[in-house]
């Protein structure tokens, strides 16, 4: 609230007169004016928004403040330039025009391709006829070379417990848990890892395995069909996916519908780097 606002409140509440209604707000109640220009709360409450953190701590009645000088003095400011922009700068501010009311217009786009239609038949399309996927629990024991890796296979292939072994030799840090990896699929392990697990049969030992991680001795534990996950879970990815490809579509769609004429002028695409060009 202004400190005039403030004040005759305060003068108001000693004299036991009855307090003014605050107005209604709305983003076009105006707030102040700058010659000819007005300033609105709705203007007050974007700058707000976009405020660092530590300035969103502040009082209403400080932040009130600020923002309104604020916003007076950029608009006292701006008005001593105007018929005065360099090419470069009024350039610059049409590009960032076209920029902002583009990127206006996809945002509006990819919102309103996100349905509940449109998720469902993503949803369907993605899950509803997938092959099963599986889900692969398996141990490991790291090792610095082949042949230690060999030697430490051998012991477990004679009989020699594999978490104990990985408690002794692993140089990994699922050494102390004996080795254990819990459950991933695929896409989660290096692919050499990864191949050698998805050929394993439960209980069965791979020879040594190479990654850039050094030499591994893989048992397989357990596998077990992925469960497909609720529509909710992936709704986010589902409706991200979905607005990207409405964006794409659209792109196309608008750009070759809209009335473009190229010039036939023949530019040195050198000049594209010629900031000279922007000097006046």
């Amino acid at each position: 609230m202004p400190k005039s606002s403030r004040f005759l409140l305060a003068a108001a509440v000693s004299l036991g007169l009855a307090l003014p209604a605050l107005a209604e707000p709305a983003a076009g109640t105006v707030v102040a004016t700058v010659g000819d220009e007005t300033i609105t709360l709705g203007h007050m409450i974007l700058m707000t928004a976009q405020l660092p953190q530590e300035y969103q701590q502040l009082p209403d009645e400080v932040l009130y403040d600020a923002v309104l000088d604020q916003l007076i003095r950029q608009t006292a400011v701006a008005q001593t330039i105007e018929g005065k922009l360099s090419t470069e700068a009024q350039l610059a501010m049409e590009n960032e025009r076209r920029s902002f009311l583009a990127g206006e217009a996809l945002s509006l786009l990819a919102q309103s391709a996100v349905t509940d239609e449109a998720l469902k038949a993503a949803y369907d399309e993605r899950f509803a006829n997938a092959a099963p996927e599986l889900e692969y629990n398996a141990s490991h024991i790291l090792l610095e070379t082949q042949e230690k890796a060999a030697e430490v296979r051998a012991e477990i292939a004679a009989g020699a417990d594999f978490a104990e072994m990985a408690k002794t030799h692993s140089t990994g840090p699922t050494g102390p848990t004996g080795g254990a990896l819990g459950w991933f699929s695929k896409g989660m392990m290096v692919k050499p890892f990864e191949d050698a697990v998805t050929a394993l049969e439960v209980g069965q030992l791979s020879e040594p395995v190479q990654t850039s991680f050094g030499w591994h001795v893989i048992t397989l534990n357990e596998t077990r069909e992925k469960a497909t996950p609720a529509l909710e879970e992936v709704r986010g990815e589902l409706a991200g996916q979905i607005q990207q490809a409405a964006i794409t579509e659209a792109l196309d769609e608008i750009t070759a519908a809209a009335a473009v004429t190229r010039s036939e002028e023949k530019i040195d695409p050198a000049e594209l780097r010629n900031m000279e060009l922007l000097k006046d």
